[in-house]
């Protein structure tokens, strides 16, 4: 049977049967909650409901009507209704990490009872396909919608993407980030939020918002839980030049490009201050500086911390004034219910702050057209729920699962396996048959399931499973019955790595190893079988699988992630070469070594003198077990530069000039933004596919200074593109640089400077030269 038919058949099935998944259910679709109800008379006379007038005025007609108790009501997420006014309650926690999550504001108990759900997002970005990301956001909005929709929504505030930096292969939210790099990051911010908010790839004017974006957790979060240090007590210590170059830039991508509605601010300290009591960080920064016009959330319960946990704060009184006078909106939790109007009569808040608050949460609520009246009769108000679990999303899972698997070895070109001639398989591993270990965390009801085995049976009839272990943790092994199936076949596809027993959130990783007797199970089998083996890895974090690479007996090494709905589809193809793997690796895979590293130290540059090896591929010294942008193809690809419209940058301004001599460096800030502009140049690549298949490819641009100076980065992602090429084909492909951005580095001040000298534009193994001339 070929995989499209088990697809089709999944998809019968699971409509099917399940009128009980995305049929109707018995019960009769609720209407969403909206305010200013046109069949209600007494609206006509609110100014609120008038939607001739601007948001502006309208939200402060709506504030200029409650009392204090009403405000202090709608500072939590859970916000109350306000009967007098027809404003019905409002939950702001929703997620839609990578779909939508079952819980908090929406409920999958109505017409609707499944939503696609994609590849966990350190997956999809291994893509580096950034309209495939905008293209899962888009599809996430859309189902948000038809759940508003059909009643199944108590709000429409999603608390995605997680934009942190993957900085520490032991964190257990890293496989929800993009990864470790900053640029890589800041575009999936950027993709995604578009997509989700419903505005165009490249970005325009979203005045209705299909559903709101809010990015997170605001800033240096990458710790949960770690030899006794959690997320709630860490203070992170963040250097001016790790906060400039790394930690920051992915979110004020995520506000200035993205125009994200929502931003969260963390549970943890930066240097010393509270993220959500900082008024640096949320005021100066995020709206002063970057312009940010949305809200701004806690982490839930992350305000209690401040006084309660931290000690920043003298009494909860306190810690309510700092966080409102921060900048912050709504609290994820009851604290400011419980103490704002106490903070209040005690004068340490004051009203106006409140009024400020609000003016931002209604102003989202508002560009939702949750006041607009009927949303049947709005903008979205079509979408229906024949658009969730749509054919068209349920490919575009798959299609995402295929496009970041990552062949990291390939021995003697094993893979793919021969669909003619492999008349047996022996399929072994704790997660061959895995389903709920396919999603990732903070995943709702799939669609479907279709597990590696499942995927597997639809290429060859004689198949044998053996689970190996009785779970991931794999405290105890059946390796003889393991070995004994593997003997048999005519080749073996191991299933293993992580799930959520290993790596989640409140649960950091204290090894990089495979868990219990994973590796014992994994080399034994590989002795035994006739031909090499298959591994395959599910995992979100990077494992040290060094004795696999190392090992002739394991022939290819697949990286799955965590792929999704379709995933063990999307990894069945790959094998038998039905799907091309073009993902590249978005982590640094680090040793096992590596935990000699405190999980807490926050630098990003090595310090050699102390022996300390710095972190991610652009400052990490040490060795590795796979690079980051690693990632092998069935085909051949080729690279070459075929123009650079600029090989010197001349700074000859005077007093440029002057400052290059006495330092070597110049701020990009005295450069100025006309100047930086016009020096963007264009670089173009040809790329050719040399193989004898069709396949997708990821095309990786970085620049390096050809003598690096101190703090500089070993090199640095400037550009990427995902190109499709049938065998034999080429194309020439372009990407615009400013070398106000792309080639200048932080100091230590966390100021951005362009230092004179020769810079390197790498794509493969080629390299070219651009001189900046004082």
């Amino acid at each position: 049977m070929k995989l499209h038919s088990l697809l089709l058949i999944n998809l019968v099935i699971y409509h099917g049967i399940a009128v009980l998944l995305v049929g109707v259910h018995g019960t009769e679709s609720s209407s969403p909650p909206f305010a200013c109800d046109s069949s209600d008379p007494s609206t006509e006379s609110y100014p609120f409901c008038n939607t001739t007038l601007g948001i502006s005025d309208r939200v402060n007609d709506i504030v200029s009507r409650l009392t204090l108790d009403e405000k202090i009501s709608q500072l939590i997420n859970s916000a109350v209704s306000i009967p007098r006014l027809g404003i019905p309650a409002y939950e702001w926690w929703s997620e839609a990490l990578h779909g939508i999550r079952d819980r908090h504001g929406i409920r999958f108990n109505g017409t609707i009872r499944s939503a696609t759900t994609f590849p966990q997002v350190i997956l999809t970005a291994a893509s580096f396909d950034a309209h495939l990301w905008y293209r899962i956001g888009q599809a996430i909005g859309i189902e948000t919608r038809a759940m508003y929709n059909a009643g199944q929504a108590m709000g429409m505030t999603f608390w995605a993407p997680n934009i942190n930096i993957f900085r520490d292969p032991r964190w257990g939210r890293g496989q929800e980030t993009p990864g470790e790099d900053p640029a890589v990051t800041g575009k999936y911010s950027v993709s995604y939020v578009r997509g989700l908010q419903g505005d165009t790839f490249e970005g325009g004017k979203v005045d209705v918002l299909q559903a709101s974006a809010c990015c997170k957790h605001f800033t240096a979060y990458d710790l949960d839980n770690w030899n006794g240090i959690d997320r709630y007590t860490f203070d992170a210590r963040v250097t001016k030049q790790d906060m400039a170059d790394t930690y920051q830039p992915p979110f004020r991508s995520c506000i200035e490009e993205g125009r994200a509605s929502g931003l969260m601010c963390a549970y943890n300290r930066v240097n010393g201050v509270p993220s959500c009591a900082d008024f640096n960080l949320l005021s100066n920064t995020a709206r002063g500086q970057w312009g940010f016009d949305g809200y701004i959330v806690s982490d839930c319960d992350a305000v209690s911390l401040v006084s309660d946990v931290q000690g920043y704060a003298k009494s909860p009184e306190d810690a309510v004034a700092y966080v409102l006078n921060a900048g912050m909106d709504v609290d994820c939790g009851s604290y400011l219910q419980k103490h704002g109007k106490s903070a209040v009569s005690k004068k340490k808040l004051t009203e106006s702050e409140i009024d400020r608050a609000l003016h931002n949460l209604f102003t989202v609520r508002m560009r939702l057209g949750l006041f607009n009246g009927n949303p049947s009769k709005q903008p979205f108000g079509n979408i229906g729920p024949d658009q969730v679990c749509s054919t068209e999303h349920q490919t575009l899972a798959l299609d995402a699962a295929r496009s970041g698997i990552v062949l990291l070895k390939n021995f003697n070109r094993l893979l793919p396996l021969s669909k003619g001639e492999t008349s047996s398989l022996a399929v072994i591993g704790p997660n061959a048959n895995a389903t709920d270990t396919l999603l990732g965390n903070y995943a709702g009801p799939p669609c479907k399931f279709i597990s590696p085995l499942q995927g597997l049976q639809s290429y060859v009839n004689d198949i044998t499973y053996q689970s190996g272990c009785d779970d991931v943790a794999c405290s105890s092994a059946s390796i003889e019955n393991a070995v004994d199936v593997a003997k048999q076949a005519d080749y073996v596809v191991l299933v293993m790595g992580l799930d959520q027993t290993q790596e989640r959130e409140k649960h950091d990783r204290f090894e990089l190893g495979l868990p219990g007797k994973q590796e014992q199970l994994i080399t034994s089998v590989a002795k035994a079988a006739k031909k090499p083996v298959v591994l395959v890895l599910l995992c979100g974090g990077p494992v040290d699988v060094s004795f696999a690479k190392d090992d002739s007996n394991i022939g290819s090494i697949l990286w799955a992630g965590y792929p999704g709905e379709a995933g063990g589809a999307a990894i069945a193809e790959t094998i038998f070469g039905d799907h091309n793997p073009g993902g590249r690796l978005p982590v640094t895979w680090y040793p096992q070594e590596f935990i000699k590293i405190p999980m807490t130290d926050m630098r990003m540059r090595p310090e050699p003198k102390s022996g300390y090896p710095g972190r991610t591929y652009r400052f990490y010294t040490g060795k590795k077990v796979f690079e980051f942008g690693d990632g092998l193809s069935y085909s051949s690809y080729s690279y070459e530069f075929l123009s650079v419209t600029q090989n010197k940058l001349y700074l000859n301004q005077l007093s440029i000039s002057h400052v290059f001599e006495n330092s070597g460096y110049i701020l990009v800030s005295e450069l100025g933004t006309e100047y930086c502009e016009a020096k963007k140049f264009s670089v173009i690549i040809g790329v050719r596919n040399g193989g004898e298949m069709a396949g997708k490819q990821p095309v990786l641009l970085f620049a390096k200074q050809a003598k690096a100076s101190n703090g500089s980065p070993m090199k640095r992602l400037v550009g990427f593109q995902s190109v499709h090429l049938d065998a034999g084909e080429s194309t020439n492909i372009e990407f615009v640089l400013r070398p106000c951005e792309h080639l200048s580095k932080a100091n230590k001040d966390g100021l951005m400077v362009m230092e004179q000298g020769t810079h390197l534009l790498v794509v493969g193994n080629k390299e070219y030269p651009i001189t900046v001339v004082a």
